[in-house]
């Protein structure tokens, strides 16, 4: 399984492999959900509440992006079309 911080950072995949933004990771990756979501970065603020597969964190990223962006989803919604973030099980990561 992936770290968090390679997770969240994930922009596609190599095969079995995860290819990971080497600069983001180092720059973001110890934040929280939250404070992602505050600076704006909502696809890794969501891979953040995916990873944790937890609920309050993804409706504070769902919050905070509806009232950055003027819009009205739910977590009910199509997030992971939205952000383009699917939980996919690999076990190593490429660092770019």
């Amino acid at each position: 399984m992936l770290s968090r911080e390679d997770f969240i950072f994930t922009i596609g995949y190599d095969g079995p492999a995860a290819v990971v933004d080497s600069q983001a990771k180092r720059r973001y990756g110890s934040l929280s959900t939250g404070e992602l979501a505050e600076k704006g970065l909502f696809r890794a603020a969501y891979s953040s509440a995916i990873y944790a597969k937890n609920q309050e964190e993804l409706k504070s990223v769902v919050d905070i992006y509806n009232k950055t962006a003027g819009t009205s989803y739910t977590v009910d919604s199509s997030l992971d079309r939205l952000f383009g973030v699917f939980p996919v099980e690999v076990k190593r990561s490429i660092i770019l």
